[in-house]
């Protein structure tokens, strides 16, 4: 279970985040980026080794605000072979030093996210500990476990697309689109769906997918 440590960072998230989202192209912003927290959840590791988070970052310095869907994951070493998805290293006043990874490329993060899908682990609040969020809501019609494993990730300028086994794909939908009022929420074709809520920069909520899984 994830323990939420009430303590330090340096850098913070959100001065890694500055730095990083500038090189994404699903960057919209204009320059630097003036990021701010709106909301997210997180993910256990069932090993408790690998922290796991999927931030809802919101962005003022382009013409239009926008918010972003940014999933991260803490190690207490390097990944081997990730070093292309390094965000970057912060000193944990608890944990030492964190090394920050993109979510997409982290095998961990990956796997947890096709149990929530499947509804096997439920997602977790951001900021308390041992509490479900649940503003966060899944589905799943699919005949069976979804094979793991990623071959491949893409990014364009809506978002990130993962090639699993047998054909199936799973889209992280990093710029995040509020869904229209009685709209349905699962594309056409999708077998499953992760969606949340987040803090738009006036204030208001807003809901709408995160992840889409085609199988």
């Amino acid at each position: 279970m994830a323990v939420i440590h009430r303590t330090t960072l340096k850098p913070t998230k959100l001065e890694l985040l500055t730095a990083w989202l500038p090189s994404r192209p699903w960057y919209t912003g204009a320059g630097e980026p003036e990021p701010a927290k709106a909301g997210g959840f997180r993910l256990d590791d069932p090993q408790g080794e690998v922290g796991m988070e999927f931030m809802a970052i919101g962005d003022t310095s382009g013409a239009h605000p926008v918010t972003y869907l940014v999933p991260l994951t803490y190690r207490g070493a390097p990944l081997d072979g990730a070093e292309h998805a390094l965000v970057g290293t912060m000193e944990h006043g608890v944990l030492g030093r964190r090394w920050a990874y993109d979510g997409c490329h982290d095998p961990v993060l990956l796997a947890q996210l096709l149990a929530l899908i499947e509804g096997r682990v439920q997602a977790q609040a951001q900021s308390v500990s041992d509490t479900p969020d649940r503003d966060v809501t899944r589905s799943f019609a699919g005949a069976g476990p979804v094979p793991s494993g990623v071959l491949s990730a893409t990014d364009d300028e809506e978002g990130t697309e993962l090639s699993l086994p047998e054909g199936g794909t799973l889209r992280l939908q990093r710029v995040l689109r509020p869904a229209p009022d009685g709209a349905p929420l699962l594309p056409p074709g999708a077998t499953g769906h992760v969606a949340g809520s987040w803090d738009t920069p006036d204030g208001a909520r807003a809901s709408g997918l995160f992840v889409v899984l085609r199988s």
